[in-house]
């Protein structure tokens, strides 16, 4: 009886399918058209997100690159500086930095709308949302470029201020001048044609100019150069964790780039291999440079390689062609290596060469998008390259080593000589990074009250024993 009534109801169902069937419209071109358009939208924001969250993992690899080439002593602070100009940066960017670099924009110089993501109604376009995260997490890494400039002697407070001035005022300003019309802007800049698709300069430039300013502001840390002129290396803790920083900043990269198009079609696939080809030959170079000027392969300048590379081809990516990204990235390897020993020189100490990859390599791959743009270069788009370059750095520069100024007059950028001695870690975050290693110094071992001290190897800056608190 109940295999009955089971059959029953099936037939039942089966003869109201063609009944349901014919009373649906038929469809027409435009509701085909209405459902790809639907398909491809949510497409976009799923790929703009995704690409976001691998921009925000960048975030780590900045960190453990900044962490390994500098000392043990200094891990706790450089985490947390990593981990709050994100927080606090994203704040800012939501609050002010947005509305400045996106709103709208009656001169082309900066947006006066969209302050507090006020563009976003719960009924309205949810794009704002999608767009804004992308964009907060590059707006991040302008403002932890510097803290690598910066390593093992700012105060912590006067870095939690400059974050706040760099994603809320000077990054956005200068992005809106170059991207103000990816949204609700006009940037002059843009205007007259500026090549800049994923911000060799106005991201990579920006936070490169800025950590110049901070590195010339606080001088150089305590025995880098001797007083007969002399260089004196500071060396890492960590290579191995420096090393897997580049790794996932290359991996972020190709987030970085091919996001960029925040759309999800088949353009993104000659960004990836751009940046994959740059990446590589920038690694080779440095690497090959530096075997030539020091007698070995060297590490440091082999990873920065890599990075240089990735920096250069950010301009350039979406319209240069593979063979173009080779030589770019070549270029940046090439360029990296005599930058950082130029500053070195010139006795701007900068622990992690944050200024030679993103300031200085920045320009270059900015210039770069103009020489082998791949639908043909003119002496007017480098010309217009070049006034995008100028223009960053008279804007960056003088805005940064201001603020650093007046915060070192103000609340204190750098810690006393005995906080630097001492490192970061205890002084300024009252915690040990590596509570079960002794640091050895250069002179033998350090202690905290009596126990050994925080950290792997560290080379102090003074020949005599150093004690870490």
């Amino acid at each position: 009886m109940k295999l009955k009534a089971f059959i029953l109801l099936m037939l039942v169902a089966l003869m109201s399918v063609p009944a349901a069937m014919a009373s649906d419209p038929d469809p027409t071109v435009l509701t085909n058209k209405e459902a790809i358009d639907l398909v491809q939208t949510h497409a976009n924001y799923l790929w703009t997100l995704v690409a976001a969250c691998l921009v925000f993992f960048m975030q780590a690899g900045f960190a453990m690159v900044e962490a390994g080439f500098t000392r043990a002593k200094n891990a706790i602070n450089i985490m947390m500086k990593n981990l709050m100009d994100f927080s606090i940066g994203s704040i800012a960017f939501w609050a002010i930095g947005f509305g400045l670099m996106f709103g709208a924009s009656a001169t082309g110089w900066f947006g006066t709308t969209g302050f507090f993501l006020s563009d976003f109604a719960p009924d309205g376009d949810p794009w704002v949302l999608a767009f804004w995260m992308f964009q907060v997490v590059f707006a991040a890494t302008a403002a932890t470029i510097v803290s690598g400039a910066m390593a093992e002697r700012t105060k912590f407070t006067g870095y939690i201020v400059y974050s706040i001035f760099v994603s809320g005022l000077i990054y956005p300003i200068f992005g809106s001048w170059a991207w103000g019309s990816l949204f609700n802007g006009s940037g002059w800049l843009e205007g007259f044609g500026f090549i800049d698709f994923a911000g060799s300069t106005v991201v990579h430039s920006v936070g490169g100019w800025a950590a110049l300013a901070g590195a010339i502001v606080l001088g150089p840390r305590l025995g880098k150069y001797t007083k007969d002129g002399k260089i004196k290396p500071i060396m890492g803790h960590n290579i191995p964790l420096a090393a897997l920083g580049v790794f996932i900043l290359w991996l972020g990269w190709f987030g970085f780039n091919p996001g960029s198009t925040t759309t999800a079609d088949t353009s993104i696939a000659m960004i990836f291999v751009n940046t994959n080809l740059s990446a590589a030959a920038g690694a080779c170079l440095a690497m090959i440079v530096s075997w030539m000027k020091f007698g070995k392969p060297e590490v440091g300048m082999s990873l920065n390689g890599a990075l240089a590379g990735l920096v250069g081809i950010t301009a350039g990516c979406a319209n240069v062609s593979p063979t173009s990204s080779i030589v770019i990235g070549a270029i940046a390897g090439i360029i990296v290596v005599f930058s950082v020993m130029f500053f070195d020189k010139i006795k701007i100490d900068d622990p992690v060469g944050a200024v030679s990859v993103h300031g200085v390599c920045g320009a270059w791959g900015t210039l770069a998008a103009g020489i082998f743009n791949i639908g043909g270069t003119s002496a007017g788009i480098i010309g217009v390259q070049l006034l995008g370059i100028a223009a960053c750095f008279v804007w960056t520069f003088p805005m940064a080593f201001v603020m650093f100024k007046l915060i070192d007059k103000t609340i204190g950028l750098r810690v006393t000589p005995e906080e630097e001695l001492e490192g970061l870690d205890y002084a300024e975050h009252g915690g040990i990074a590596y509570p079960d290693f002794g640091v050895s110094t250069h002179g033998g071992i350090s202690t905290i009250s009596g126990t050994p001290s925080s950290g792997l190897t560290s080379y102090a800056p003074s020949a005599k024993p150093v004690t870490q608190s």
